[in-house]
């Protein structure tokens, strides 16, 4: 297409007035003449299709006619150029492959915008020519830039893909934060004997050593339950333990002592505090020992006969029958501001997270066959210094507010030497500043309500793990 532009530029030199067509008569003389006869082969050469030589290009039909007057206008061209030759005017002789060579050359390069003149005496090129050039040819073959540019661009649907996307994966952890907190405790198994369960609850299974003692080989499930207030405070029908029984069908035993913590105040026991004869860590020790000494002095300064109740109960236990034994206190730990860890001793009986750990240890030592089951604390309100009422996931009496020991009492259990040690959340779904009139007696005790909600989600998780254990899930 450049060809036919630049062709016309090169034949303007022949509308010089300078320029006459020769008559009849010298034309004659001229025909016969070699080298005009040269210059009419080479026209007959340069046919047609040297204008369109890239077909693609589809401008045949629009530049025909402009084709066959610029032959006519060759022809007398290169009669008046004969002409002048023999005037003995400097004309280029025109050679056939010269001319041939010199007219591939004129042309545009195809990586530049500019033309290449070779020969700058008999041809010019025109600004005019230039950007007709440009403005027809150039950018009515080529793609233009929107066009280019939309191929290179990311499509518009894609970026409503990856916007959906985002919004997916944001409303997938919101309904899961919202399923967390709910109150529902429906448990769904997997197939590596682990649950997905809405609260964190944290189950863990007997091995298959384990279930094959004979504690688990008699039939029935009995369960022995150790804490403080949690169990205590209601010891009747409308009591946790007791409802547990009529939801499980277990055999269940409560051996709580009133007011109990699980951490000591102290390292050792004396009885200038006679409390830490009950908390867990000593009740533990009892009965991997055996020797309930240190309890029985402890009862003996104190007025209520519970204690001593609760001392004869152990003792008459024969714990290669029992099943499980349920870890349930409430918060008075974090009530009383014991230490919530030692990070340079994980067994610290003077922190909670220590004395539990300790605990754990000693009964999966002295009687490996038997399951644990630790309830979280559930949510409380505290007093500060001067007596008033403060929400207990604000308040830190000093070491830390109550939410915190439900943490301790997660990684304890993570911490157990042994398989068969699992979590119930009572703190998440349970008891929260908006529903506390209708769970709570008072600021910690929680009443028959409550007891009821958290017997029927025990018995729930526990059937579960009891049916994961014996391959029935």
């Amino acid at each position: 297409m450049g060809r036919k532009r630049n062709n016309r530029e090169e034949f303007d030199i022949y509308s010089d007035d300078d320029f006459d067509i020769l008559s009849d008569d010298d034309m004659e003389e001229y025909e016969n003449d070699d080298d005009f006869r040269d210059a009419e082969d080479f026209e007959d050469d340069l046919s047609y299709e040297d204008y369109d030589e890239d077909n693609e290009m589809g401008f045949e039909e629009d530049y025909e006619d402009d084709y066959r007057a610029d032959r006519g206008g060759r022809r007398d061209g290169l009669q008046r150029s004969y002409r002048n030759d023999r005037r003995g005017d400097s004309v280029r002789d025109y050679d056939e492959d010269d001319r041939y060579d010199d007219y591939s050359r004129d042309y545009e390069d195809d990586e530049h915008d500019d033309f290449v003149d070779l020969d700058e005496d008999s041809r010019r090129v025109s600004k005019r020519s230039k950007k007709r050039y440009r403005d027809d040819d150039y950018d009515d073959n080529y793609e233009d830039d929107d066009e280019y540019e939309g191929k290179t661009k990311i499509p518009r649907w894609a970026h409503f893909v990856v916007i959906g996307i985002i919004a997916l994966v944001i409303l997938f952890f919101v309904l899961k934060l919202a399923k967390w907190n709910s109150s529902s405790f429906e448990l769904e198994e997997s197939d590596e004997k682990n649950l997905e369960y809405e609260l964190a609850d944290i189950p863990n299974y007997l091995s298959d050593e384990q279930l094959a003692m004979p504690a688990h080989q008699d039939g029935k499930e009995t369960i022995l339950f150790l804490g403080n207030d949690a169990i205590t405070y209601d010891k009747g029908e409308t009591g946790v333990v007791e409802q547990i029984a009529k939801e499980t069908g277990a055999t269940c035993i409560n051996a709580g002592f009133p007011g109990s913590t699980i951490a000591r105040k102290a390292a050792s026991y004396s009885s200038d505090f006679p409390m830490d004869g009950f908390c867990f860590a000593s009740v533990v020790q009892a009965i991997t020992s055996g020797d309930y000494a240190v309890l029985h002095d402890a009862a003996g300064h104190m007025s209520d006969s519970a204690y001593e109740s609760s001392i004869s109960t152990l003792e008459k236990v024969d714990f290669n029958n029992i099943d499980t034994i349920v870890v349930d206190y409430n918060a008075q730990d974090y009530l009383d501001g014991r230490i919530g860890m030692n990070p340079d001793d994980p067994k610290d009986e003077v922190t909670y997270k220590g004395a539990l750990s300790s605990g754990i240890a000693q009964i999966q030592e002295t009687y490996p066959h038997i399951r644990i089951v630790c309830m979280t604390l559930t949510y409380c309100f505290a007093y500060n210094s001067e007596g008033k009422t403060m929400k207990g996931r604000d308040y830190d009496g000093g070491n830390g507010v109550v939410v915190d020991y439900y943490q301790y009492m997660i990684d304890a259990c993570s911490a157990a030497p042994h398989s068969g040690v699992s979590v119930i959340d009572n703190y998440y779904g349970t008891i929260t500043d908006e529903n506390s009139q209708d769970m709570l007696l008072d600021n910690v005790h929680v009443n028959a309500d409550c007891n009821k909600y958290i017997a029927k989600h025990f018995a729930e998780f526990y059937a579960k793990v009891l049916s994961i254990e014996k391959g029935e899930g």
